[in-house]
This record gives C-alpha cells, sequence and structure tokens, in this order.
C-alpha cells in the first residue's frame, strides 16, 4: 500500500467494503481485513475455496484426459449465473469466478 496512490488506496478500501456487503451462497465470502505495518500491505482474508477454480477444474480433466459430466456442468452454470445475477443487480462487475462443488 506504501508505493500506491491516494486514488488506489482509496479503490482498494472501497473494495473491501464490496467484499464485505455481497453476501450470498455462490460468492466467496469476506471475513476481515487488516493492514500489516511491517510489509505496508493490506490483508484481505476471504473464504477457502476448497474446489478451486473453474479453470484448474477444466485443467484437472484434460490432464486426466476426462470429461465433466453434463449434471456438474449445468450445476456449474446455474451456480455462476445465480451469483452474477446478485452482483449485476447491485451493479458490480466480477472478475474471479470461482465453483463450489458442495453448493447444490
Amino acid at each position: 500500500m506504501g508505493t500506491l496512490s491516494q486514488k488506489e488506496k482509496e479503490n482498494a478500501v472501497n473494495e473491501v467494503r464490496i467484499l464485505a456487503s455481497v453476501i450470498h451462497s455462490n460468492i466467496i465470502g469476506y471475513k476481515e481485513a487488516f493492514f500489516e505495518d511491517s510489509t505496508s500491505s493490506l490483508c484481505i482474508v476471504m473464504e477457502f475455496a476448497d474446489s478451486g477454480d473453474l479453470m484448474n477444474k477444466i485443467n484437472s480433466h484434460i490432464k486426466s484426459k476426462t470429461y465433466l459430466k453434463e449434471e456438474e456442468l449445468w450445476k456449474m452454470y446455474i451456480q455462476i449465473a445465480s451469483a452474477l445475477k446478485v452482483l449485476h443487480s447491485l451493479k458490480i462487475l466480477h472478475r474471479d469466478l470461482k465453483v463450489n462443488s458442495q453448493v447444490t
């Protein structure tokens, strides 16, 4: 944070506020944020995404030469669409989508 402009610092704090305000089962949850003095870093603690991201899931299937089941694809699609609907209704554009295999 020490090398950021004032505007960049304000944007970072604003992102933390946005993260804290959005609660949805298909959106990784915000836990807390703190400033680390020794490194001049803003640390944001988020819920753990045990299933990783969509690219990891795709790459895993490519590596093992397997296909995603249609049912699994539909579940992921519905999760993503549901989360995006909530975000877009709040006029938020999200850039880091994940899927949760635990949510049905």
